[in-house]
Order: C-alpha cells, then sequence, then structure tokens
C-alpha cells in the first residue's frame, strides 16, 4: 500500500508559475512509475504527466508540452511538478498516482492516488 500525498496547489494569475509536490509513504517508492493528472469541474479526470521509475523518461499530454516539468526523488520518496506559464484551462484538481511498471498515461491503470490538490488559474 502506498499512501501519497499532494500539495503545493493555490490560486496563480495566468501566466504564473506553481510547483506541485507528492510524498509518498512507501519505501520502495523507487519501484514505481508516476504520473499526474488532472480533473476539472464537469470533466474526466485526464493524464498531464508520467515519469518512469528511474525518472530516465517523461511523458506529456500535448496541452502542457513545453510548460510543465515532472521530475522524482527516489532518495525522498518526492514527486515534483514545475508548471510554468499557466493558463485558465489549467485549473483542476491535480492528483499524483503510482502503479508498477511502464509510466502509463490512462488513469486506470494506475493502482495509487492522491487526494489531489486544488490549482486555480485566474485571468
Amino acid at each position: 500500500q502506498v499512501h501519497l500525498v499532494e500539495s503545493g496547489g493555490g490560486l496563480v494569475q495566468a501566466g504564473g508559475s506553481l510547483r506541485l509536490s507528492c510524498v509518498a509513504s512507501e519505501d520502495t517508492f523507487d519501484k514505481y512509475a508516476l504520473g499526474w493528472f488532472r480533473q476539472a469541474p464537469g470533466k474526466e479526470r485526464e493524464f498531464v504527466t508520467s515519469i518512469s521509475i528511474n525518472g530516465g523518461m517523461a511523458y506529456y499530454a500535448d496541452s502542457v508540452k513545453g510548460r510543465f516539468t515532472i521530475s522524482r526523488d527516489n532518495a525522498e520518496n518526492t514527486l515534483y511538478l514545475q508548471m510554468n506559464t499557466l493558463k485558465p484551462e489549467d485549473t483542476a484538481v491535480y492528483f499524483c498516482a503510482a502503479r508498477w511498471g511502464l509510466a502509463l498515461k490512462t488513469p486506470n491503470s494506475y493502482t495509487y492516488w492522491g487526494q489531489g490538490t486544488q490549482v486555480t488559474v485566474s485571468t
């Protein structure tokens, strides 16, 4: 069982930046591929980015490519999401998730989820 806790969300103006963190309770953190997903009101949960076990491979949704960067610190059991040039359409609850194996893009393939952190981007 992996317990994930996100933090770092908040209210920011368009064009601003935020850095989300996700801390895991599991000492075998480095055995899991990790991902960030988001869900806006009335919409389905969608893929944002994912990263492989050793951090060597990262994947991004087209909507965030070039603006968001995922990274992980396996020594600190922490996943990060650096979000730059934020847009109002980035407003959502952001979730981190973990799974054994490859860093996939489908939410249903992830086993463990955090409770989410709200990101609101104002115009």
